[in-house]
């Protein structure tokens, strides 16, 4: 199919940090099981600086009914060795890392991931390729993706805790967005952004290229981000 889009609606984050919980309200709707996004903001754990992580927004799902799936390519926090060539105990694994790591952002996000699999998700390593992403889609499932919207944008980086732009002093920004069709032939990809106006467009719905997007999910490495997460409704 050249052209695929799936009937899925964004409304804009009401602040500057709560695109997740707005991305999931999204797929909430989309798989008709809707909750208020006022309620779903209060029941997101939040990062000290805002925010959130796609782990958290999986195990809100998946307390709700949902099973989840998170492909990651955040080497800060999963080491390639631990999926290929034999898969190893993500658990023991990620128990043992916080350990010898003391990062606070790193024992956060560990208790996070283990929850997740104690809740029954599943977290997969494979490369991210555009053949990839529409196939997922092709199963009309929605992909909720933490990136980098500093590459995305092509902005200014921000200053962490005022999200002001700054390209001097300023840090790489993440950012969560749907990703709800493509275009085969123009190799590009349609993405819900809660944020708009956006820089693409004034509306939350945009196309852009495929490898772009790659690209911006990546870099979110820099900002804990650097996922995908599918859910799908328990039948």
């Amino acid at each position: 199919m050249v052209l695929r889009e799936l009937q899925l609606e964004i409304v804009n984050q009401p602040t500057d940090t709560t695109c997740g919980p707005t991305c999931l309200h999204a797929l909430y709707d989309y798989y008709d099981r809707p909750l208020p996004l006022d309620q779903i903001i209060a029941e997101i754990p939040a990062l000290e600086l805002g925010g959130t992580l796609a782990v958290h927004l999986a195990n809100h799902a998946m307390r709700r009914g949902f099973s989840a799936t998170i492909y990651t390519y955040n080497l800060q926090i999963f080491d390639p060795t631990w999926f290929h060539p034999n898969p190893q105990p993500l658990a023991e694994k990620l128990k043992a890392q916080a350990a010898a790591k003391p990062e606070p952002k790193l024992k956060l996000a560990t208790q996070a991931y283990l929850d997740f699999l104690e809740l029954g998700g599943q977290v997969k390593y494979e490369d991210l390729t555009p053949p990839m992403i529409r196939k997922i889609l092709e199963q009309d499932h929605p992909i909720l993706t933490g990136l980098s919207s500093t590459f995305l944008y092509r902005s200014q980086r921000e200053i962490e805790a005022t999200c002001a732009d700054d390209d001097i002093a300023g840090y790489p920004c993440g950012h969560f967005v749907v990703l709800c069709g493509y275009h085969r032939q123009d190799k590009t990809v349609k993405v819900a952004d809660p944020s708009s106006p956006n820089p693409f467009s004034p509306s939350p719905y945009y196309f852009i290229p495929i490898n772009r997007l790659v690209g911006a999910i990546y870099l979110g490495v820099l900002t804990y981000d650097a996922n995908m997460l599918i859910l799908q409704p328990r039948r």
